[in-house]
């Protein structure tokens, strides 16, 4: 796979992709700074990564 920069879902600027990335990997938009997840590589496609949020123990 060669470096893609498919365009971040939030903001629209490129987002490259390293060249060993693999599917469900977390990137960060280097503009707006939101991590993206890799769902595809062939095309790359990117979608907003999941919000864990904590359970503080509820």
């Amino acid at each position: 796979m060669t470096n893609q920069t498919p365009p971040c879902p939030e903001c629209d600027a490129e987002v490259e992709i390293p060249a060993d990335a693999m599917e469900n990997e977390l990137v960060a938009c280097p503009d707006c700074g939101v991590e993206l997840e890799i769902m595809s590589l062939d095309p790359v496609g990117l979608e907003l990564a999941p919000e864990i949020e904590e359970d503080w123990g509820e």
